[in-house]
């Protein structure tokens, strides 16, 4: 009786753990699953009982640590199986609606449990154990190896969220098992623009093809009453790992009102601390139109010209390890040749138009990065894990480059950090870079650039959560050409307008967000309100920026997007522009669609010119 007694206090338990667990997903809230299973492992395992229907239930050694506090066991949960065999892969695919990473017990409703079945291709097994894994069976386990695993799942655009799990072998104490469970994203995503029947697009993109992970895109626009172009199209297909390599594969066609690109390129980035070698090798054709201000006499005139050249890019990468017990810190020399050679373009000579010159570069850089990852959620994503770089980098850039009006040289320095600030007081990141041509002791197109980043903690408000970021930018454009400059429009400095007014060769910005995640959902789709302000200085050669004018924007909006489908996120924002030049109002409704935005990462890839942006 006593027995029985125990084993329904146990059950009741786990039901309202997995319960609150699943509460907690459906709200948006965050969920610290480590810390719940954690706590409630150490409750039921104090009897024989109670440990035997946690290991039936939840299967779960991902916290199974009991030397350690229960914040440590999230950051090294695989540590004490260091050095044994891995014996078999367990590759566990949930299904995209119902359960989750943190609960697969959940179950869906009728209608997800039919989509899942019926209308999802998941990822094959097949491309999951060739493709996505760093480790295989007969391979000695490194804890680093699979946390960094974990992440590279979570980073995969077809995969929602995604956990390993290390499986005793009772017999066995050398040996151990390896479960990898991933969740896919509903793959199919439609992209429709426009505002009447006379200019409109529709796009579909499909991002895990027959469940091999590639990704095809199909857009077609039409303008009817478009002067250059009615009719424009683009497709883009992905094939993200090719193979077991790790490298990928992109052919891209457009031809659309202001871009007609052909390219194709084969690359492989320093994906995770342990690799050696990336590298990246393109070939390509571009025409552009570009829209461009120029003073004339003291008059701004608008400017409307093509721009065609054909390019080639390669660069190959090493990294080494500083520190065989610090697997983050690495040094990383890289070696690019580059070259672009114009078909049409605006009048250019040896001191006008620079960025038009035809011209081969050379460029090598050595750096430094220490970087890694602390998992988080409501940053940028809407309850999905997302991995937060942590680390520094320090990278010195010099090069030559040939071009029709004589060789210069190039150089240039860039140091970023981010770090979560002590006592839970949020996230902070900086940049800070400058680079140069240099011909005869004399700069040429240089810029020195200062950025910064800040987000706060999450703070409960009723059952909603609250996030506030800021960030900081300064960018200074050294002997630039009239036509050579920055713009503090969009995602540069003031969200939401688009005016060529706002240029000049340095520039100031700031800007504020507060963001309230939602408790609610709509169909699915988790709700952000946020308010937004920017304020921008930005002035032309010869001007102090402090004399420029404060451009200013204000306003709301709301967010919408699920995590469970590979679509972009729906944004409705109310803008208010107080002295923004040549907009028709001061105030602005606008509705968009955007991809998650990423946090700077800390890994060094191709020697690159610092641009000015």
């Amino acid at each position: 009786m006593k027995n029985l007694f125990i084993i329904f206090v146990l059950f009741t338990n786990v039901t309202f753990a997995q319960k609150s667990l699943s509460d907690s997903l459906d709200s948006g809230k965050s969920v610290e699953d480590s810390i719940i299973y954690a706590k409630l492992k150490q409750k039921m395992t104090k009897s024989k009982v109670g440990k035997s229907i946690y290991g039936v239930v939840f299967r779960d050694v991902y916290n199974s640590r009991k030397d350690k506090e229960i914040k440590e066991i999230e950051a090294s949960p695989f540590e004490r199986y260091d050095g044994k065999v891995i014996g078999k892969i367990i590759i566990k695919k949930l299904k995209i609606f119902g359960p989750s990473v943190n609960d697969t017990t959940r179950k869906g409703s009728k209608i997800e449990h039919f989509a899942s079945k019926n209308l999802h291709y998941n990822t094959r097994e097949k491309v999951i154990r060739q493709s996505f894994l760093l480790f295989k069976e007969g391979d000695k386990l490194n804890p680093q190896t699979l946390k960094e695993n974990e992440r590279l799942l979570r980073a995969n655009p077809i995969i929602h969220d995604a956990r390993i799990y290390i499986i005793e072998r009772p017999d066995v104490s050398w040996m151990v098992d390896v479960l990898v469970v991933t969740q896919d994203v509903w793959s199919l995503n439609f992209v429709p623009s426009g505002d009447s029947f006379s200019n409109f697009g529709i796009g579909v993109e499909e991002k895990n093809f027959q469940g091999l992970g590639h990704s095809f895109l199909n857009k077609f626009t039409w303008r009817a009453k478009d002067p250059h172009q009615r009719f424009g199209w683009r497709s883009i297909y992905t094939v993200p790992y090719i193979g077991s390599s790790f490298v990928s594969g992109q052919l891209k066609l457009i031809n659309e009102r202001d871009l007609l690109q052909y390219s194709l390129q084969i690359y492989r980035p320093f994906l995770t601390t342990e690799t050696r070698n990336a590298g990246s090798a393109e070939l390509g054709y571009t025409r552009v139109r570009e829209y461009k201000k120029l003073m004339i006499n003291d008059i701004d005139s608008a400017l409307t010209y093509k721009v065609n050249y054909f390019y080639s890019d390669v660069w190959y990468g090493r990294a080494f390890r500083l520190d065989p017990t610090e697997r983050g810190k690495q040094l990383i020399v890289a070696l690019r040749r580059s070259s672009f050679e114009h078909r049409n373009r605006p009048e250019v000579s040896a001191d006008t138009n620079k960025i038009y010159w035809n011209r081969t570069s050379w460029l090598a850089s050595i750096g430094y990065s220490n970087r890694n990852y602390r998992r988080d959620f409501l940053i940028y994503g809407f309850g999905r894990t997302e991995d937060v770089p942590i680390g520094n980098l320090f990278a010195f850039t010099l090069g030559t480059e040939n071009t029709e009006f004589g060789n210069r040289g190039y150089a240039s320095l860039q140091f970023a950090k981010g770090k979560y600030l002590t006592a839970n007081k949020g996230y902070f990141y900086f940049m800070a870079n400058a680079g140069t041509y240099l011909k005869q002791k004399k700069a040429q197109q240089g810029v020195v650039g200062i950025q910064s980043f800040y987000f706060s903690p999450l703070i409960k408000i009723g059952k909603s959560q609250t996030r506030q970021f800021i960030n900081l930018g300064f960018t200074y454009g050294i002997n630039r050409d009239d036509l050579d400059y920055l713009n503090i429009s969009g995602g540069d400095g003031i969200l939401g307008v688009n005016s060529q007014g706002l240029r000049g060769d340095k520039r100031l910005t700031l800007g504020f967000e507060s963001v309230l995640f939602s408790h609610k959902s709509i169909f699915g789709f988790r709700v952000a309100h946020f308010a937004f302000a920017n304020l921008g200085l930005v002035n032309l050669k010869n001007k102090s920026l402090i004399d420029s004018k404060l451009y200013q924007g204000y306003g709301i909006g709301f967010r919408l997007r699920n995590e469970n489908f590979a679509i972009n996120t729906f944004q409705i924002r109310l803008g208010y522009y107080p002295n923004i030049p040549d907009i028709s109002s001061v105030f602005r409704f606008t509705f968009d669609a955007s991809q998650p935005l990423k946090l700077r990462d800390f890994d060094i890839s191709a020697p690159s010119i610092i641009p000015l942006r």
